[in-house]
């Protein structure tokens, strides 16, 4: 192996301090009983010091400082007066092993923190590893000339070059060119996904074969992998509520533990006849096996390691707390436009009278790509996936919230509402008032079309469903969830229709946003936990008020993203049954993790009481479960 690959000594020692300090410990610890076995004392005597100052600097300053700042114990200060007493103990009745003993607990407590310290960079890593996904640099296309800029220095309107194999240097809309992207590291999707003209890139995700020409629609900073970044950063500094209790409980745990070790130090001798060696010994190995090291590791090691996991898979949760309360959840509540349905109109279906053929949408797309209107945006791209050629219209006037006029190639055309187009042509078929009637029973918007005084046929526009609506709703049901509503502003016939599509158990239609949040209390009262999924402004309220706020992380408004607990970074709505799943595996670990630790506790406890436990078989017991509960919070990373 080259020089070049080893890692240098001052970055091992900058990034992995606590595990040099347990190695330099261990050898010392090792030294000092050697030296003590041969009669070297005065050899020994200087050895095991600097063991214990070595490998117990960190923890008597961390309990120290707890001690005089904030007037608590906790117990890494509790380990360190275990030791020092096993020390006293041992130059007090000449027992010099005691001295080894407790060398070997601060040595086993350092240990078993390093362990501890990189098993949470572990999932730090996994977390943070989102940071080698962003690019430094970007080809910034001005006059036809490439300039390698910061990615910081782009702005909105600027053009970017994304050449074949490199990372997207942050989010924009391609204008030009065609490929396949790997968007694994952002949305969790196992296949790349293909790209064209107007479609939206992620920055952090992979181009393939093809070339693109991307123009940025938003500030690099807002881009979606720098917001999973800062919320991953909010969330590892963000406590839940379970830790909370369990750090509350710990500083009264150890003020207890601290007073009945005085009592196990100076009661025995008097009532059971124990001598004072035995006393101050059972009463060390007391604070040590009682010490609640396991149960502190019981719950965050576990939280973040599913935030890491989800974050891997697509979904970001704010902090660990949301982890937990998305597991519990029995209702769920999503808004319709932009999470049930895609949030964009499209023409799902086409009637023309006889002879009409392609000149419907070719008359419509003439007078509609004038129009700025969505209803008309979505003509016009249907027109275009036809590969529709039509003469842009003259003389075009618009009757607000009727229709369209227009020449169309020396021609009068009239696009718009069914009583605005017949004002200008012959009567229409009863087929074509009948299909409109019943297209708009089912909640779409029918377009009527006219050339020259003769009806051509109707355009049925929609807001369609997201293709993987129905499929994850049905998940949620096999999980469990007892409620699952839909809130919208919509009318009711547009919401009911929606409904049935998807499986939607229950339509509140027709709401403002104050509505939402009431509606949502509501169901707060039938159920311990709701949550509710939504993408715009008018959601904010809601979201805030739910139990669990979910937002759509591409379509998501800055409002919707910042107010919502858990985002869907590619607006998957199958990813909240993984979610879900994820929330109650967590649950489970975390409870497991708590009976293992309480229970080690008391076994421990049981053997030093009836005399079959040594200081440093305690220390072992004590230490060893605290790694194994760091651990198996660990098995979350895991998918």
């Amino acid at each position: 192996m080259s020089s070049t690959t080893l890692p240098r000594f001052p970055s091992l020692l900058k990034d992995h301090p606590d595990a040099i300090a347990s190695g330099v410990c261990a050898i010392l610890v090792f030294l000092g009983w050697f030296t003590l076995n041969q009669g070297w004392l005065g050899l020994s005597f200087l050895i095991l010091p600097a063991a214990y100052v070595i490998g117990g600097y960190k923890s008597a300053r961390e309990g120290l400082t707890t001690l005089f700042r904030e007037k608590e114990l906790d117990v890494d200060l509790l380990m360190i007066v275990a030791a020092l007493g096993a020390a006293a103990l041992g130059l007090w009745q000449q027992e010099y092993y005691f001295i080894v003993d407790g060398a070997v607990l601060i040595l086993i407590f350092a240990i078993s923190g390093a362990l501890e310290r990189y098993a949470m960079q572990r999932t730090e890593r996994s977390i943070r590893g989102l940071m080698s996904l962003t690019s430094d640099t970007a080809r910034k296309l001005l006059n036809g000339q490439e300039q390698l800029i910061p990615v910081s220095e782009l702005r909105i309107g600027d053009q970017v070059l994304v050449k074949p194999g490199e990372l997207v240097p942050t989010d924009g809309v391609v204008i030009e060119g065609f490929s396949t992207l790997n968007q694994a590291s952002i949305t969790g999707e196992s296949m790349p996904v293909e790209k064209v003209a107007g479609d939206q890139v992620f920055a952090g995700t992979i181009n393939g074969n093809g070339a693109l020409r991307l123009k940025i629609h938003q500030p690099p900073e807002s881009s979606l992998i720098q917001r999973v970044i800062r919320l991953v950063e909010q969330a590892q500094t963000e406590t839940p509520p379970s830790q909370q209790f369990i750090e509350r409980f710990e500083r009264v745990y150890a003020k207890v533990i601290v007073l009945m070790g005085i009592l196990l130090a100076t009661l025995p001798p008097f009532f059971l006849g124990w001598t004072w060696e035995n006393t101050i010994y059972r009463a060390l190995i007391f604070l040590v096996v009682a010490s609640p090291c396991a149960l502190m590791a019981a719950t965050m090691p576990t939280l973040l390691s599913g935030v890491a996991n989800g974050a891997r898979n697509g979904i970001l949760f704010k902090n660990g707390a949301q982890l937990e309360m998305i597991g519990r959840i029995k209702a769920i509540a999503f808004d319709k436009t932009g999470t049930l349905t895609t949030g964009k109109p499209q023409v799902v279906h086409v009637m023309t009278v006889e002879q009409a053929g392609d000149q419907l949408l070719q008359v419509a797309a003439s007078l509609e790509s004038l129009s700025e209107h969505p209803i008309g945006d979505a003509i016009v791209q249907a027109a275009r996936k036809q590969q529709l050629k039509w003469t842009e219209a003259t003389n075009v006037q618009a009757q607000a919230g009727q229709g369209i006029t227009g020449d169309v190639a020396g021609k009068m055309a009239v696009v718009g509402k069914a009583a605005f187009v017949q004002t200008h042509a012959n009567p229409c078929p009863d087929a074509l008032t009948q299909q409109s009637q019943q297209w708009e029973q089912e909640g779409k918007t029918v377009v009527w079309v006219a050339d020259t005084g003769r009806i051509l046929g109707i355009i049925a526009v929609a807001d369609i469903v997201r293709p993987t609506a129905k499929q994850a709703i049905a998940n949620l049901k096999r999980l469990g969830i007892e409620q699952i509503a839909m809130l919208t502003g919509d009318n009711e016939r547009t919401a009911q229709s929606i409904a049935q599509e998807t499986g939607v158990d229950r339509v509140y239609a027709e709401l403002l946003p104050e509505d939402k949040v009431e509606v949502i209390r509501r169901l707060q009262k039938q159920y311990p936990a709701v949550a509710m999924v939504g993408d715009g402004i008018n959601d904010a309220p809601a979201l805030a008020q739910a139990s669990v706020g979910i937002a759509m992380g591409a379509a998501g408004s800055d409002v919707a993203l910042e107010t919502a607990d858990i985002v869907l970074m590619a607006d998957r709505l199958e990813k909240l049954e993984y979610a879900v799943r994820l929330g109650r595996r967590s649950q489970r670990i975390v409870k497991q993790n708590i009976v293992f630790a309480l229970g080690f506790i008391v076994l421990l406890l049981i053997a030093n009481f009836t005399g079959h436990m040594s200081l440093p078989l305690g220390v072992l017991g004590h230490e060893g479960s605290t790694v194994l509960v760091t651990l198996s919070g660990l098995r979350l990373l895991k998918n």
